[in-house]
């Protein structure tokens, strides 16, 4: 009998059913290797992970290919359902290698058992299979998007996400869609909330008479008028909702939906290289903006509008007043560096302080009640400044402290310390329960077979048992290799740490704030207690893995210091250590 690991994948961003999917790739996987008396005693099943994801940074992949360089992996064999499913584009390449190198022989269908890695007719039909899945995932994308483009600009449909503030969804009947009619799905259209709709009308007419986009904040967070995030909690939770900010008057200002038109491709869904360095960790998603010329509008007005077309036109050419278009979205250049750019943060809001040119010295201020109108509601000043260089030289002499030869032994013990998370915890203290359970039934089967239990079914169950202690002897390995770092490692790391403090005061402000941003500084300042609060947490890996996920231990100083302005002779200062 010849030990196989199955391998496969489904994604769900086409409505797969993950179960029906896995059994028949798990059944074109049977009937490849039992007639040659092979059978499955592990599965790596990857769900809702997209195939140009390399299979290095797939979690149960990742798992996998890390089982392969272990003797004691419980399989002599992987196999694979569908190639398409397992690799595309060029990622067969960037890991057969590894499958040869451990000596694992990597079987599927398509060749009718093991590829020969001295076989040229095999290398070409798994890479001609890679083609083919690229290719069919772009032919998918471009159908899908032309698909929204005409539903679009020809019927004007609402094709999902959350309506806009001033607008609720209403039902207008089942879907056009024979398929997903039967199961219930209604389509949908935008129409006016009785409660917010007024309050967009207000804010069109409000700037048209000449208020601007603080003014009107303010008067709507004075008169007691939800923002957005407060009136509906599931829109940006991540927001505290006190109070409407003038992004959020931009932003209602700028949608061209209010209109009565449908708008759609505003943004767009663009891939970009992990890592330029290394193209085969494959590729990120990331939202951008699409410029104005490529938005798809709908040919005609599809639901109630809540402004006029000329209403919208004529605000459009007051934000653009300086010259710009209004919708022009371009990332911030500022003409100053500054050293603690999005390290420091407000101790009274938690927000992150901007940095302030004045009086030829760089500073930090936050506006938070005048931005965003809550000076009644909280007890923040006006305006909270501290200045750069007060706070870098003791944040230069304290890193230079903790990284003295002194404290070294102290540094690495925290470090150490530091590698072991409750998360961690958790999953060691299941795998084990799964591990143990797994011995008792073996136990019990063994000695239902000694009784004379029918072999057939008993080898099943115990084929499926060795299957679950594999899986979580897999993942207690996974977690182990991500805690070896050993004191020789950290001991490595901590002098080059301390070469770079050492050059701290003389180097360049954009290299400065990238090495405090790498030591995972965040910096508190208290303007009540003119205190500034710093935690250190250097990362012990790279920021991104090969395998996709953060491997990183940290270490965490926490020190409070005065103000400088507020030092007095013979104070001494604590160094607290903490995680």
């Amino acid at each position: 009998m010849i030990p196989f690991a199955f391998w496969g994948r489904v994604s769900t961003e086409d409505n797969q059913d993950p179960a029906s999917s896995r059994n028949w790739q798990l059944s074109r996987s049977r009937a490849l290797i039992e007639p040659r008396g092979g059978v499955i005693v592990a599965e790596f099943f990857d769900i809702d992970k997209s195939r140009s994801i390399p299979p290095q940074r797939r979690p149960q992949a990742a798992i996998l290919l890390d089982e392969l360089r272990n003797p004691n992996r419980g399989f002599d064999a992987v196999v694979v359902g569908e190639p398409q499913r397992a690799f595309y584009g060029n990622q067969f390449g960037n890991t057969f290698e590894l499958f040869n190198h451990y000596g694992v022989p990597l079987w599927v269908p398509e060749v009718g058992g093991p590829i020969d890695p001295a076989n040229e007719a095999h290398e070409l039909i798994m890479l001609m299979f890679g083609g083919i899945s690229k290719g069919e995932r772009n032919r998918i994308k471009m159908r899908v998007r032309t698909t929204m483009e005409a539903q679009a600009k020809i019927e004007g449909r609402f094709l999902g996400g959350r309506p806009p503030y001033g607008y609720r969804l209403g039902d207008v009947g089942p879907h056009p869609n024979p398929g997903k009619a039967a199961d219930g799905k209604r389509l949908r259209r935008l129409e006016p909330d009785p409660v917010t709709a007024p309050i967009v009308a207000r804010i069109f007419w409000e700037f048209l008479h000449g208020q601007g986009l603080y003014l009107i904040a303010e008067g709507l967070t004075r008169e007691g008028i939800p923002c957005p995030s407060a009136y509906d909690r599931a829109r940006n939770r991540h927001r505290s909702g006190l109070a409407w900010s003038k992004s959020a008057i931009q932003a209602i200002l700028l949608n061209p939906r209010y209109t009565g038109r449908q708008v759609w491709n505003k943004q767009r869904k663009q891939e970009e290289l992990l890592d330029v360095q290394d193209v085969t960790q494959g590729h990120i998603t990331k939202l951008k903006w699409n410029p104005e010329s490529q938005w798809v509008w709908s040919e005609k007005i599809v639901h109630e509008p809540i402004v006029d077309t000329e209403t919208f036109e004529r605000v459009q050419k007051l934000l653009s007043a300086n010259g710009r278009p209004a919708v022009e979205r371009k990332p911030r250049s500022s003409p100053r560096p500054y050293v603690l750019r999005g390290l420091l943060h407000c101790g009274v809001c938690n927000r992150r302080m901007e940095g302030s040119w004045n009086n030829g010295r760089t500073h930090y201020r936050c506006k938070f009640p005048t931005e965003y109108a809550l000076a009644n509601k909280i007890e923040h000043p006006r305006t909270v400044y501290v200045r750069e260089d007060q706070i870098l030289g003791e944040l230069d002499t304290w890193l230079c402290q903790i990284f003295a030869p002194d404290n070294l032994r102290r540094t690495v013990e925290t470090l150490l310390e530091a590698r072991d998370n409750e998360a961690d915890r958790v999953v060691i203290e299941a795998a084990k329960r799964t591990v143990d359970d797994c011995d008792r039934r073996m136990a019990r089967y063994r000695t239902t077979l000694d009784a004379g239990g029918d072999p057939q079914e008993i080898g099943r169950w115990m084929a499926e048992t060795r299957a679950e202690r594999l899986k979580a002897e897999g993942s207690l390995r996974a977690i182990n290799r991500r805690r070896e770092t050993t004191e020789k490692e950290v001991m490595e790391l901590i002098p080059r740490l301390a070469e770079m403090t050492d050059v701290l005061e003389d180097a360049d402000p954009a290299e400065r704030n990238d090495l405090y941003t790498q030591m995972g500084l965040h910096l508190v300042y208290k303007p009540s207690e003119r205190v500034v609060v710093v935690k250190a947490r250097p990362s012990m890996y790279q920021s991104t893995c090969p395998r996709g996920e953060h491997h990183r231990t940290h270490m965490a100083h926490h020190r409070r210091w005065p103000h400088p302005r507020s030092l007095t002779a013979g104070r001494s200062d604590r160094l607290v250590h903490g995680l």
